[in-house]
């Protein structure tokens, strides 16, 4: 009988520290390269790129849609867009080169430049 209580002692104790496992430890938010994720305009207007898409919106709080398309990156430093205004109801081609991890200059078939900047 004291045998059996031992055993029952020892087998709870094993299912306790079992139930103890610590998680791995995951960086709060990964450093960011490359073209993906959020970038901003002078005029405040949030670009994102993510997985060959891209897309333009508002950040006055209404987060109108103004521009969708897809993107290619034809180098680690340079992409090339194909933008759809949805304002103009156009379609163009803007080339963007990482200047920095945070800075991209970018210039449209028309020849406007603009520089974004990545949104912490």
């Amino acid at each position: 009988m004291l045998q059996i209580k031992k055993l029952l002692l020892i087998g709870m104790a094993s299912l306790g520290l079992a139930s103890c496992q610590t998680q791995p430890l995951i960086p709060a938010s990964a450093p960011v390269s490359g073209f993906e994720g959020e970038w901003l305009d002078q005029n405040g207007i949030l670009s994102t790129f993510n997985n060959g898409q891209f897309q333009t919106k508002t950040t006055d709080g209404t987060n109108t849609l103004l521009a969708v398309g897809s993107y290619t990156q034809v180098s680690p430093t340079l992409a090339e867009i194909e933008l759809r205004s949805l304002v103009r109801r156009t379609v163009s081609q803007v080339n963007c080169a990482l200047a920095t991890s945070t800075r991209m200059n970018c210039t449209s078939s028309a020849g406007a430049q603009f520089t974004l900047v990545r949104s912490s």
